[in-house]
């Protein structure tokens, strides 16, 4: 990499690098290949359902259903994906006010913004790479390689978890705000009038702040990009932009008061996982998550909850990221812009795979969304070095194989029911894809099927009362009452307070003609809902019954 250019004279701005920025349409060239790219690669999206979460965070969401007042829309349900992110909660409201339950639209708004992210990220590195000092080397094909960055970026078919499953648009509008805060500093750190760049900028740290939760470091990122390409010395900083960094900062504020419920959404300490073990697992998941960026094969949809095992390759994994932020450091306390690159992927992913354990998700391909980027970067300064301006025809030769791969990942959203059957194929051990899937089944009246997954659910968590309640029940459907007695006796034994669970050994005890013992669990179950229909319909049932055996 070229030396770092030095730093300004304090009060001066640095000068416009006109005669090495290309002409607007060559930039509105770049930007249309690369918005077209993102349509064609997600059109087959639009006709994908709701998912999983998407139930909760946009189906059956009630704040969605009316943009006033305010202050119901900006505050979502406790129990959905959307809790403590407003922003995205409210983005999903102007789009029901606009499209209603049009599940296309939904998509539609999502890759949108996916485009749009594509290209500050695209603004962001033609900018940094005309830097001054930079300009001699990269000057001349500054653009092509930002090209090729947001191209690769864009078109990844990691990134399809991210933009195709709706509900991980709180992913999508933080990376978009993310990059956009450092945008923004990029073109105020340049312009003589630099204040309504950098109010953007901070505006940007907050909507990212109402988005999701990854934001949190986008203030250092900004700080070390300022420190090693742009001021030079933390004194300068000091001096020059202390307001700017404390109006980024703010933004720490209002996460700490939207992330309060934290703890509810089973995540952060005291939550069962030591930080400890969690810190091992995401060593290894570090390393898989650096092999699905360059090698996207599997794809999986749900990875489950269940840490992953400490073995050889975790030791493996965490010596090289301990190597990994040796050398980031090193590089950052010599200004050396390789640093900044692995800064981006090791912030950006610290939220999520550090020592703050995230017990439902430990892995998931969204939260690669940010940290690819740093990943693709390299890879395009690579085939730069290597192959000069081929290197723009080899970038081609890759989109349209990644694009490929990404249209080909979009159809496992086509239904439910295929999106768990890759995900049960992919991880058997996962007890949530394997209830799921079982789900899907029986709404798609494949009871029998149905049935053999939540069997393997309930080997897989003996303990879990919903387990046994799902299998109980789809026995029943199977007009096995004797079988679903036992599992649903076990589910009220490991949940008193289970309601469904109650109704359900009803259910089993008034197939075997137990009428007296049936309806004392209709009746516990009314007594824990007194609104549950089910159970009541079941009690008018054996009354009924004993009606009729009186009149004969």
């Amino acid at each position: 990499m070229p030396e770092v250019p030095p730093a300004l004279e304090p009060g001066r701005a640095e000068p416009e690098l006109v005669s090495d920025r290309p002409c607007g349409r060559g930039i509105g060239l770049a930007a249309g290949g690369v918005v077209l790219a993102v349509g064609i690669v997600y059109a087959n999206s639009l006709s994908a359902p709701f998912v999983f979460d998407d139930l909760n965070s946009v189906a059956q969401n009630p704040t969605i259903r009316h943009l006033w007042p305010l202050s119901e829309v900006l505050v979502p349900p406790a129990s959905s994906g959307l809790a403590g992110r407003p922003l995205a909660n409210l983005s999903f409201a102007l789009n029901y006010a606009l499209g209603g339950e049009a599940v296309w639209t939904y998509h539609a708004v999502n890759f949108v913004l996916h485009a749009l992210a594509a290209l500050v990220l695209m603004g962001v590195v033609h900018r940094t790479l005309l830097r001054l000092g930079w300009r001699e080397r990269w000057g001349a094909v500054a653009l092509p390689l930002a090209w090729t960055v947001a191209l690769l970026w864009a078109v990844h078919p990691l990134q399809t978890e991210a933009v195709t499953y709706i509900s991980q648009r709180t992913e999508v509008l933080m990376g978009f705000f993310y990059l956009l805060t450092l945008y923004g500093f990029i073109r105020g750190a340049e312009s003589p009038a630099p204040r309504r760049w950098w109010a953007l900028a901070i505006g940007a740290c907050w909507l990212g702040a109402a988005s999701k939760e990854v934001i949190v470091t986008a203030p250092v990122m900004v700080l070390l990009y300022d420190r090693t390409l742009v001021a030079g010395t933390w004194g300068e900083i000091r001096r020059k932009r202390w307001g700017f960094y404390l109006g980024l900062a703010g933004s720490w504020l209002l996460l700490g008061w939207l992330m309060r419920d934290l703890p509810a959404r089973h995540v952060g300490f005291g939550q069962g996982v030591s930080s400890w073990a969690y810190a091992l697992n995401q060593c290894r998941v570090i390393g898989q998550y650096l092999r699905l960026a360059v090698w996207p094969d599997p794809l999986v949809f749900d990875y489950g909850s269940a840490l992953l095992p400490i073995t050889a390759m975790t030791v493996v994994w965490a010596s090289l990221l301990g190597l990994i932020l040796v050398v980031t450091g090193v590089a950052l306390a010599k200004r050396k812009a390789i640093g900044l690159v692995g800064a981006w992927v090791l912030l950006t992913l610290a939220p999520t795979s550090s020592v703050v354990p995230i017990v439902l998700q430990p892995m998931a391909e969204h939260r690669m969304y940010l940290p690819l980027a740093g990943v693709v970067l390299l890879v395009g300064l690579g085939l730069q070095v290597a192959l000069g301006r081929r290197a723009t025809l080899m970038t081609l030769g890759l989109a349209v194989g990644l694009g490929m791969l990404t249209v080909r990942r979009n159809e496992i959203y086509r239904s439910e029911l295929a999106l768990w059957t890759e995900s049960v194929a992919q991880r058997p051990d996962n007890a949530r894809a394997q209830t799921n899937l079982g789900t899907a089944l029986a709404r798609a009246g494949r009871v029998d099927e149905a049935c053999a997954h939540f069997a393997v659910v309930v080997t897989l968590a003996p303990n879990d009362a919903g387990a046994r309640y799902n299998l109980a029940n789809s026995l029943l459907e199977l007009n096995r009452p004797a079988e679903a007695l036992v599992h649903a006796e076990r589910a009220v034994r490991l949940e008193p307070g289970f309601v469904e669970g109650h109704s359900v050994l009803g259910g089993a005890l008034m197939m075997l003609d137990r009428l007296d013992e049936a309806q004392t669990q209709f009746e516990l179950a009314l007594h824990l809902d007194p609104n549950y229909r089910l159970a009541r319909q079941n009690l008018a049932r054996i009354q009924a019954y004993r009606f009729k055996l009186l009149r004969h």
